[in-house]
């Protein structure tokens, strides 16, 4: 059945929620696990931790949805809701932001990832090595760098919206992403494409939707927003 509401677009899909059909929000956490997945793995945390931070995200997105007022896109709402769950868990605070932008002129500007037509990238087991290789230089990375380089070359985020996200400058996204490529390319010797790195198996997705859903469905309160 769920399968027939895929093609909704997301204002189609958030306002039917709205309305009661609750199921739909699977749709939704179908469509940003992978995403949600790669933030809280750059960020630093272990797999089974990111689990606990997505569900909690997805579930605080639910119940405040009725909050959501389209000014952004949900995707953006809820990456705000996910980097506070990373930021609370960490411990961290926003007086640690970088205060000081620096002469972008002299920095490398050639992209990370490039396509690969090389037929050796098809094989499984050095895309098994890429993306070990891949993640253990990105979680060395200093956090505010990984999170840039997470939003902007993994997950697609505009400069804007990145800056909007992380409360930083443009100037100081631009700055922290071209270091992160530095800092990735002296550990790094070969380009590989995104889609490699923290990879998030259909098996996990269906283990977040099934205990998202479980959970909402446990709270038949909130299940009509228009009462």
């Amino acid at each position: 059945m769920i399968k027939h509401f895929e093609a909704l677009s997301e204002k189609e899909l958030i306002n039917r929620i709205k309305q009661g059909e609750t199921e739909l929000f699977e749709i939704i956490i179908r469509r940003l696990n992978p995403f949600l997945y790669k933030i809280g793995r750059s960020y630093g945390y272990e797999h089974h931790d990111v689990e606990d931070l997505m569900q909690e995200s997805f579930i605080a997105a639910y119940i405040n949805l009725e909050k959501f007022e389209a000014r952004s896109t949900f995707k953006t709402w809820i990456t705000r809701i996910m980097l506070n769950g990373c930021y609370r868990k960490s411990q961290k605070h926003s007086s640690q932001l970088e205060k000081t932008v620096e002469n972008l002129e002299n920095m490398v500007q050639t992209p990370v990832f490039q396509s690969e037509s090389s037929n050796d990238l098809n094989n499984k087991l050095m895309k098994k090595e890429v993306r070990e290789v891949v993640e253990t230089a990105l979680l060395k990375l200093p956090v505010d760098y990984r999170l840039v380089f997470s939003l902007r070359e993994m997950n697609d985020m505009n400069t804007a919206e990145t800056a909007a996200l992380l409360n930083i400058t443009e100037s100081n996204v631009k700055v922290r992403l071209n270091r992160a490529k530095v800092m990735l390319r002296n550990k790094i010797e070969k380009m590989y494409s995104r889609e490699d790195i923290f990879e998030f198996n259909l098996v996990y997705c269906d283990k977040i939707v099934n205990n998202v859903m479980g959970k909402i469905n446990s709270l038949p309160e909130l299940k009509q927003f228009s009462d």
